[in-house]
């Protein structure tokens, strides 16, 4: 089952220790690129078009628990965190 990407609005968190900011992702990708060979014949991909991307799995590094993760709101974008500050202040 594919994983959600997070958006603007949303960020991932591990359910089982927390964690926010620590993820190996394994993700399949099917792309376009535009690649320059120079003259020794080095490439350099100047263009990339996504055609297709899945995120196959998620691994939190802190608990090594894989697709244990959640989408939550960003704190900037509204959500619990926000309403929290809002009533204290």
């Amino acid at each position: 089952m594919p994983v959600p990407a997070p958006t603007a609005e949303t960020r991932w968190r591990c359910t089982l220790c927390g964690n926010l900011t620590r993820f190996d992702v394994t993700r399949s990708s099917r792309v376009v690129e535009y690649l320059h060979l120079d003259l020794a014949g080095e490439p350099k991909v100047e263009e990339t078009e996504v055609l297709s991307e899945t995120l196959e799995s998620i691994r939190c590094r802190w608990c090594n628990a894989v697709d244990q993760v959640e989408l939550v709101a960003r704190p900037d974008a509204g959500g619990p965190a926000a309403d929290q500050a809002e009533q204290a202040g």
